[in-house]
């Protein structure tokens, strides 16, 4: 139940929040920011998350390893959130956890915090429990034997775009469509999507907390590992074989995730090593207390894919790929389960006429380089009961959304600045070619980008296999299309078109 006066003043007490830089910190950051508490957030290196916060949200330094950096930081702090664990680090990360928990309940406790929210995981005590496992519910210990009120809540594995679980149940049915697979697939559990978890932190400002107070916290299915991926290649249209081995300890199943998914077999061994124990709520008390109907496992996959598709919507690959100031390889850039190719040139006239080029792509004007591949591509499509490029274009000069062009289709379409193509041959996949006009006065840049989003194994090597021919038709087609554009006299602007 929520205390209605300590709701009334949940947004004005000042909340530290750590952990910020973190995959779940970072969500709740959003979400608090949202909801207008007044936030200070604890960082290492605060020069780094200040870019990513709003104006009114403070960042200051500090370490919970080192004690002396905390006083100043929890200073007129009434609630702080503590989301914070070594696991993905070297050395003892029992010791380093034990450490950070110890400086930070003391410095709590002197600064007169009333309420600190942890985030723990779920396991049964009474058994003996994963090094990491262990770890995790001894800090909550750690926190309330300080004498400040803790809010512990225990949660199993998170669903989410992004999530280290997510991540891994991604990769293995992605690029396994036969799996040798460990007895600790069949371990339950009882994950919950990232929205519900958020919930949860949320509200846990508000409800009422006369004593420190465990909660375990979980999704609507209680489900085996199995069954997430079952549910995982359902959700991808993935066809999906299991084949159960009994040898497979955990330390062999975290070399084996090294070479097939983007884990760190350090991280990987970790994570199995709590994987084979059950994570499942064994005291329901948090759903009469947080009016919050978690949802279940199918939903909380489809939501992480929305979520990553509207992300993924909303990207531009130029500002992505020079932030991190190094070049993609040649095979390209990772956004989730999808490949980028994305290539940048200027130009030295306009944008309104850099863009006539690429308006034109397609159809007689061909696309600028290696039209014999592109014919060649097509008649294979033929061949396996595509489309080939036999529709064409229906006008050579204009473009609407919805129109084709050759074995592609119109998706976003926006005069001298966008043209978005979804592609509607077969493949292995799901691929759109984007260009991209940027710039003012007399000079401007054009982007370029090819996205494959590949089904499973097949689909990971069909991008590999013409990843060589990319190289060659993607370089020529920017470079082409910049030369055809400065050929292009100033003084003509093309054919008016409709948008």
């Amino acid at each position: 139940m929520v205390d209605n006066e300590q709701a009334a003043n949940s947004t004005a007490d000042l909340v530290l929040l750590t952990g910020a830089t973190g995959y779940v910190g970072g969500r709740l950051l959003q979400a608090l920011e949202q909801r207008g508490v007044r936030l200070r957030c604890l960082a290492r290196r605060p020069e780094n998350l200040r870019a990513r916060v709003g104006e009114n949200i403070e960042v200051v330094a500090g370490d919970v390893l080192d004690a002396e950096t905390l006083p100043p930081a929890l200073k007129g702090v009434k609630v702080a959130y503590y989301l914070i664990h070594s696991m993905g680090e070297k050395g003892s990360f029992e010791e380093n956890d034990r450490r950070a928990a110890e400086n930070f309940a003391n410095a709590a406790r002197d600064a007169g915090v009333e309420r600190i929210i942890y985030l723990g995981g779920l396991g049964n005590e009474a058994e003996t429990l994963s090094p990491h496992l262990r770890s995790r519910q001894e800090v909550g210990q750690i926190l309330r034997e300080s004498g400040v009120r803790v809010l512990e809540f225990r949660a199993s594995i998170v669903i989410g775009s992004g999530s280290l679980s997510f991540e891994m149940i991604r990769s293995l049915v992605e690029r396994l469509p036969i799996m040798i697979t460990p007895k600790w697939v069949m371990r339950s559990a009882q994950p919950i999507a990232i929205e519900d978890l958020i919930a949860y932190l949320t509200a846990a400002l508000d409800v009422s907390l006369p004593e420190s107070r465990v909660y375990e916290i979980g999704g609507a299915n209680e489900v085996s590992y199995a069954e997430i991926m079952r549910v995982y290649a359902r959700c991808r249209e993935i066809r999906l074989r299991m084949i159960p081995v009994p040898v497979l300890t955990p330390y062999l199943s975290s070399l084996w995730l090294g070479l097939v998914t983007p884990l760190y077999a350090r991280i990987g061994r970790k994570l199995i090593e709590s994987i084979v124990h059950s994570t499942v709520v064994q005291d329901q008390s948090a759903l009469q207390a947080f009016d919050i109907k978690p949802m279940g496992i199918e939903a909380a996959i489809q939501r992480a894919l929305i979520n990553e598709e509207q992300a993924f919507a909303e990207t531009r690959w130029s500002d992505s790929l020079s932030s991190s100031g190094s070049l993609p390889t040649w095979t390209g850039v990772h956004f989730g389960t999808r490949f980028i190719d994305s290539r940048s040139v200027d130009v030295a006239r306009p944008a309104e006429i850099t863009f006539q080029p690429i308006r034109r792509i397609g159809g007689d004007t061909g696309w600028y380089a290696c039209n014999w591949l592109w014919h060649l591509r097509g008649w294979l499509d033929l061949l396996v009961g595509g489309i080939g490029v036999r529709r064409g274009r229906a006008n050579a000069e204009t473009l609407r959304v919805g129109d084709t062009v050759d074995f592609w289709r119109v998706e976003a379409y926006e005069p001298n600045r966008r043209l978005r193509l979804l592609a509607e041959m077969k493949l292995p996949g799901r691929a759109w070619l984007e260009f991209e006009v940027t710039g003012t006065g007399e000079t401007s840049t054009i982007t370029q980008t090819a996205i494959f989003d590949p089904v499973g194994l097949w689909g990971r090597l069909y991008w590999y296999a013409v990843c060589p021919l990319h190289h060659f038709v993607f370089s020529g087609m920017i470079h082409n299309i910049a030369t055809a554009a400065e050929a292009i006299p100033e003084r003509d602007t093309g054919s008016a078109e409709i948008g």
